[in-house]
């Protein structure tokens, strides 16, 4: 059997190789582009979460719902759309204590509840933070900062990989005494948008008031990878 496994291994290896070498079976080079851009966030989105632990499932739920509810209410009274917050549903769990012997004890009831809001004016970020601790909620899953046109900075990075591939790929042929003769193949995967800002943290209401979020910078990168044939 092991053996076998050998030889299958074996013919797989050559079966690559040779479409390998019927894929490349001319002079060229593979450079890889990359590309960035530096915006100005003005746009943000963060997240909170609620969690009540009480003895009685009824109760940890209601406390739960006020919270969000009178949370809810002050960022719409603020100015913050309702198509702008979305919340929820309830995440309810029991709690058990385990003794080293003996049976495990119910010592209350969990509830949980997230809030994720969408800010449309940077300046206004920290008066909504302040508000949920106002509200009680200490504990914030992410913060993250964005840019309203992200499409257009996007494609600036875009361009600018295309542009570092294309140097690279020139200033390789020069250095080896040959020259371009065109793209053969361009490998091109969108990028992944990640936040710039991304903390899960417990604030307290120095943190929520000194931080500001207005001189922080986003970065959108990109990258290609192209073959060129060489003449």
């Amino acid at each position: 059997m092991k053996a076998l496994s050998v030889i299958v291994l074996a013919v797989l290896s050559m079966f690559s190789m040779a479409a390998q070498a019927q894929e490349f079976d001319f002079p060229h080079v593979a450079t890889s582009g990359y590309g960035e851009v530096i915006a100005t966030p003005d746009m943000a989105e963060f997240s909170v979460k609620v969690v009540e632990i009480t003895m009685n499932a009824e109760q940890a739920k209601e406390s739960v719902d006020n919270i969000v509810t009178s949370f809810i209410k002050r960022l719409t009274q603020a100015g913050v759309k309702e198509s702008q917050i979305t919340s929820s549903n309830l995440y309810l769990t029991p709690q058990y204590h385990y003794p080293k012997t003996g049976k495990p004890e119910l010592v209350g009831y969990r509830a949980i509840r997230n809030v994720s809001v969408e800010v449309d004016d940077l300046s206004k970020l920290n008066e909504y933070l302040d508000i949920a601790l106002e509200e009680k909620i200490n504990q914030v899953d992410d913060i993250q900062l964005k840019v309203r046109d992200e499409d257009k900075y996007q494609q600036q990075a875009r361009m600018a990989a295309i542009k570092d591939a294309q140097q690279k790929a020139q200033s390789l042929a020069e250095g080896f005494g040959r020259k371009l003769d065109g793209v053969w193949r361009i490998d091109y995967n969108a990028p992944m948008r990640k936040a710039v800002l991304t903390r899960a943290a417990t604030f307290s209401e120095e943190s929520a008031v000194s931080n500001s979020y207005q001189d922080s910078t986003l970065i959108i990168r990109d990258n290609v990878n192209v073959i060129y044939k060489l003449d």
